[in-house]
């Protein structure tokens, strides 16, 4: 399916095929479990930015153009910090790689409106081509080389490996529990380290 720029989805030379949602393999279902959990924890804009891979002032000049907005806590003005959920650094991610392979930014603002309207089980099964003009939605293999043998795929980002990229930078950075506030502290590797030396000293 084609992601077009007046934010239709048009049928071309790959049609959507979704496949039911019991066909999921150990991973996408691993992925699903710790999507759920993580529904309950926000990360603040360094955080986004560092699990990103974008600037801070990316991520600003994102959210005040509406490009990606922070689902779970939007900035009200000085002193309030935007919230961003797991899919939003995972939407964050593939915006920054869709810029640059230099797709549009009217088709990005289109892709991205399609990535937040789909279910966290299409996200991890997908794969978004492109061939720089126009964004494809391919959820099979099959799709992806009819789109290559028709010379309509370029490059493309598969959302599931976007996805655990993701949840791997997360997981060593601090989150904040969305009802009570409360700063989770990540798994740094360094820190442990850091924790053994001072318990040696």
């Amino acid at each position: 399916m084609a992601i077009t720029g007046d934010g239709t989805a048009a049928e071309g030379a790959l049609p959507l095929h979704r496949g039911s949602a019991t066909n999921r393999g150990p991973v996408q279902a691993a992925a699903m479990s710790g999507a759920r959990e993580a529904e309950n924890i926000g990360y603040r804009g360094p955080t986004a930015c560092a699990a990103a891979g974008i600037t801070y002032r990316q991520l600003d000049y994102w959210a005040r153009t509406g490009l990606v907005e922070p689902s779970i806590r939007p900035a009200y003005g000085s002193g309030t910090q935007r919230l961003y959920s797991f899919r939003d650094v995972v939407v964050l991610k593939i915006v920054k790689r869709l810029l640059d392979t230099g797709v549009s930014l009217q088709n990005i603002r289109t892709a991205v409106q399609h990535l937040r309207a789909r279910g966290l089980d299409d996200l991890t099964r997908m794969t978004l081509m492109s061939d720089g003009a126009t964004v494809y939605e391919c959820t099979s293999p099959d799709q992806v080389v009819d789109l290559l043998q028709g010379g309509q795929g370029v490059f493309g980002i598969a959302v599931g490996v976007v996805w655990r990229d993701v949840e791997g930078a997360l997981s060593q950075l601090h989150g904040e529990r969305v009802d009570t506030g409360e700063t989770l502290i990540g798994k740094n590797p360094h820190d442990e380290l850091a924790r053994r030396r001072n318990r040696a000293g």
